[in-house]
């Protein structure tokens, strides 16, 4: 086994700047993340503790707390740090309960099968 040279040693203490700092962490099935980095190893796997899951739909948005919560490092797309200081969503943004959130999600998910159904049949018709 040999001994990490001094490029592995910047890869690997890339996250040690971010720990015990509030981050926003995008996986890659979409899905927003935020908490606490605790810790991380070199597959970038993480940590969060105190993490929820930001929803987002249209003008509504709900976060679920998942309290300590590992996530899978081939899974982060991005991690930032987030400023404590500001306020994190644009005023216009509209809190909601997380039944509420869900019932908004299952709608979009349901208007977005329908426009591909509909995709599918005009292309069946090939007007072209």
């Amino acid at each position: 086994m040999s001994w990490a040279g001094p490029e592995d040693i910047y890869l690997s203490t890339s996250l040690a700047s971010y720990l015990d700092r509030k981050l926003l962490v995008l996986l890659r099935d979409g899905r927003k993340l935020m908490g606490i980095l605790r810790s991380f190893d070199q597959f970038a796997n993480a940590v969060l503790e105190g993490a929820c899951e930001r929803v987002i739909v249209g003008e509504q948005y709900c976060d679920i707390p998942l309290g300590l919560y590992v996530i899978r490092g081939e899974n982060v797309v991005l991690i930032g740090e987030l400023d404590t200081e500001r306020e994190e969503l644009p005023p216009h943004m509209i809190r909601v309960s997380e039944a509420e959130i869900k019932r908004a999600q299952k709608v979009e998910r349901e208007a977005s099968e329908l426009r591909g159904t509909m995709r599918k049949r005009m292309e069946f018709l090939d007007f072209d």
